[in-house]
């Protein structure tokens, strides 16, 4: 029996390319895999029939927007995930859904191989191989522009021999990544580093620096989760579009960043990120209201850990998913109201009300109804600061 691959689709030039370049290269049967994440662009079913028409023998499409939004979006939230404590993980957090689709549209048509469309340079490679031999051990993944040799120059002479469905002359110098938590601009005029971003390659948001009004919000938290908006009920995906489309109409979360890349180079990117960078800010400020002090220093720490492992491809380990439990853990308490002004490109918390706040009026007003008996802290700090004072006693006896 024949190979079969299953092929993470996009039905851009390489992907689509890369088909009927398996086939040759290999001998293998290709199935087309393409996964919905809110990326926008081109409609799922044409992305179907052009896989179809490039030579795949099945192509399937999932829409994982929801499945995205709350099993993996969410718990982003719940961890404050911020890359070297800027970047959302926009590109980290889709792939292990996208490889979960992936693993079972491969076990569902019998296949033996998985391909994806990454170079040898990137993250993603490993985001994907590493979870793929994760949850299949028994598969194999290959990458055409990697292993098999397809170069640019050779996509576009194929697809131009072959007569595909693909333009093969509008290519952007750029390469980008997008899904419904944000958008991803790398390569270009981008690569020295001194080059600033120009307003073309901005999408998702508008120019912070163009007058505009300031629009205030108010996101209502349950145990982490978004679940109203200016009292509206909505969904984790729901909430996620709305803030993308109100913070980025104010131009909320443009990140350019160079950042440290798993394969051990670094590496400049452009981000967009309205809605997660608004969400991120308003859960923070509300841990900070409804989290004990030292769980709220610790879970920092775990955070951030969490975040390194999703952008290193290391979601389906041990270790993530024992820091997701704890995570959980942290926002039980995580719930109430945040008020927030978004304009100028800022999302500034203004207000906080819940239930579960430990913050204490009458024990943080300096004003009549204090209640905050301060005859105690004379001997506080005389308890607190005698280790240090003793230890730099005995250094200066010893040292001189």
């Amino acid at each position: 029996m024949s190979d079969r691959v299953v092929l993470a689709f996009s039905g851009g030039l390489d992907t689509s390319v890369a088909i009927g370049w398996i086939k040759e290269q290999t001998g293998a049967e290709v199935i087309a895999m393409a996964v919905d994440v809110g990326q926008g662009g081109e409609d799922m079913d044409v992305i179907r029939e052009r896989a179809l028409a490039c030579g795949a023998v099945e192509s399937e499409v999932a829409d994982a927007r929801e499945e995205f939004a709350n099993e993996y979006c969410l718990p982003a939230l719940k961890a404050d995930a911020l890359y070297m404590d800027r970047y959302p993980v926009v590109s980290a957090l889709s792939r292990p859904v996208i490889v979960k689709h992936l693993v079972a549209a491969a076990h569902k048509h019998n296949a033996n191989i998985v391909a994806h469309g990454c170079t040898g340079k990137g993250n993603d490679q490993v985001r994907f191989e590493v979870g793929i031999r994760n949850l299949a051990p028994n598969l194999r993944c290959i990458a055409p522009v990697r292993d098999l040799a397809l170069t640019r120059d050779k996509a576009i002479d194929f697809a131009e021999r072959e007569g595909l469905p693909i333009d093969v002359t509008s290519k952007s110098p750029y390469s980008i990544d997008q899904n419904v938590w944000g958008r991803a601009v790398e390569t270009g005029f981008l690569e020295d580093i001194w080059n600033g971003p120009t307003e073309e390659i901005y999408s998702y948001t508008k120019n912070p620096a163009e007058p505009r009004d300031a629009d205030e919000v108010i996101i209502t938290f349950d145990k982490g989760q978004p679940v109203k908006i200016d009292g509206q009920d909505v969904s984790m995906l729901q909430a996620i579009e709305i803030m993308n489309q109100r913070a980025g109409a104010q131009g909320v979360g443009r990140l350019d960043l160079v950042e440290d890349r798993l394969v051990g180079i670094k590496s400049r990117e452009v981000y967009e990120s309205p809605g997660p960078v608004a969400l991120i800010t308003a859960h923070m400020e509300l841990v900070n209201v409804t989290v004990e002090r030292e769980l709220r220093r610790f879970s920092r720490g775990v955070s951030q850990r969490w975040t390194e492992l999703t952008y290193d491809g290391l979601w389906f380990s041990p270790l993530h998913k024992a820091l997701s439990g704890f995570l959980d853990d942290v926002n039980a308490s995580v719930s109430g109201d945040i008020r927030m002004t978004l304009h100028g490109g800022k999302a500034v918390v203004t207000g906080r009300r819940s239930d579960a706040s430990l913050y204490d009026y009458g024990l943080a007003t300096y004003d009549s109804g204090d209640t905050f008996d301060q005859s105690l802290a004379q001997g506080f700090i005389e308890l607190w600061g005698l280790p240090s004072r003793l230890a730099y006693a005995r250094d200066n006896r010893i040292h001189g």
